[in-house]
């Protein structure tokens, strides 16, 4: 047949085939496939493959197969690598796909990092170190020894830890390494002149400041370079147990954004004080979570500059600094014994007598723990710490490294509690 008469009938054979019934075209395939050789059947048989099972991320437009890729969940996509190198190469640099999983996952997002394939990498390590968490892996732990008394007192600051001690020492740790005894450097300077034991202190360079809460209910306030008592604030009924100066990040009536805040609080209420060019300050107002002081407050105090939050014996509580009103409490089982180390966006570090616990503040749910040895127990809450805290804003893949918790021992040894290696 001639190659025009052949189109001719094949135009003829298409439109009739094209008007027939489903039923009626799977008879007209059989017998064709009846009358078949083997080169048409082979012929068939290579086409058949190619139709059945297009690549429809290779035939697609990039922009369109990233918008369906959103739809999958991040093990579906992680399978779905599995199929070819050429779903791997589109599946991994579908960079929104997989920032969402990692913030999904409490990390924080660089939108400054320009390589495609980067946010598949961090979401599998991420993936990793939420595992180790939730199967309680993610820490390690070890034991700081060369103190021959109680260890009364712990701060910690950019990598090292500094302990106080009845045997009249203080000691500046590397906590991975080694330790220096300050026994016989040069005083820098001496604050004098509270009448009971003082149990937090805080202080600004910029300021020029150091304040002092204290077992004779004040709290003080001194020129950091001089040590000259400035002013006594008076007002606490109970000791007064933390300290916290800190720049304000929110404007209301009574403070603007940039004036140094300090908090103090005692058993039962958390007093607010404007510090800055005026020494002589009044408090600002008084917060507590009951009138009748039936709720007592645990030794622990978060303050950010927009939010303060303090543990008590029912649970979290959060104010707004704005307004000073309750936002937020959070409570979980068997609360009455937790206290609070720190606290953030994404995660809060809470502890008690047994566990050291990480919970997740958009569920509210405890989602990893790590066992605790017999540590010395403290009213004022001087004998134990949290670490590295950056990390509570959001995991990153740097910052889950170093001191997570750490606290004395009856010993005389300090216990650590450190994240572990990824693996």
């Amino acid at each position: 047949m001639e190659k025009k008469d052949f189109e001719a009938w094949l135009d003829n054979i298409s439109i009739t085939f094209l008007s027939l019934t489903d039923l009626q075209k799977n008879e007209t395939l059989d017998h064709l496939i009846s009358l078949s050789g083997a080169v048409q059947l082979r012929h068939l048989s290579n086409n058949l493959e190619i139709l059945l099972k297009r690549d429809f991320l290779k035939l697609l437009p990039l922009e369109l197969s990233f918008y369906l890729l959103k739809w999958l969940d991040p093990h579906t996509l992680l399978t779905c690598c599995l199929v070819s190198k050429q779903w791997n190469k589109v599946i991994s640099a579908c960079t929104e796909v997989w920032q969402t999983a990692c913030k999904n996952l409490g990390w924080q997002i660089d939108d400054s990092v320009q390589d495609p394939l980067h946010w598949k990498k961090v979401y599998l390590k991420a993936i990793l170190r939420m595992k180790q968490l939730k199967d309680h892996e993610a820490f390690e732990t070890s034991s700081l020894i060369g103190h021959s008394a109680r260890v009364y007192a712990l701060y910690y600051k950019d990598g090292l830890l500094c302990t106080g001690s009845d045997d009249l020492s203080a000691k500046l740790w590397d906590v991975s390494t080694a330790c220096w005894e300050w026994s016989s450097g040069a005083k820098t300077q001496h604050f004098r002149g509270h009448t009971g034991a003082v149990f937090s202190v805080d202080y600004n360079d910029e300021l020029d400041v150091l304040v002092s809460g204290s077992a004779d209910f004040t709290v003080k306030v001194w020129a950091l370079s001089t040590g000259t008592c400035l002013n006594t604030l008076t007002g606490h009924t109970e000791w007064v147990t933390k300290v916290v100066l800190q720049k304000c990040k929110v404007k209301s009536l009574m403070h603007s954004p940039g004036d140094y805040i300090l908090l103090s609080a005692d058993k039962y209420e958390i007093k607010i004080w404007p510090i800055g060019r005026e020494i002589n300050c009044k408090c600002l107002k008084t917060l507590s979570v009951s009138e009748d002081r039936s709720i007592s407050l645990q030794p622990r105090l978060h303050f950010d500059g927009k939010y303060i939050v303090c543990s008590s014996a029912l649970g979290l509580y959060q104010w707004d600094f704005a307004s000073y009103d309750i936002v937020r409490v959070i409570k979980t089982p068997d609360f009455s014994n937790v206290s609070l180390l720190g606290f953030g966006e994404i995660f809060a570090l809470l502890f008690d007598n047994r566990y050291l616990y990480i919970m997740d503040l958009r569920t509210e749910e405890l989602i990893s723990r790590w066992p605790l040895p017999e540590y010395r127990k403290s009213k004022r809450g001087s004998s134990f710490l949290a670490g590295e805290m950056s990390w509570l804003n959001g995991l990153n893949g740097q910052n889950d490294t170093g001191l997570v918790f750490a606290t004395s021992m009856p010993d005389h040894s300090i216990h650590l509690v450190l994240w572990k290696e990824h693996g």
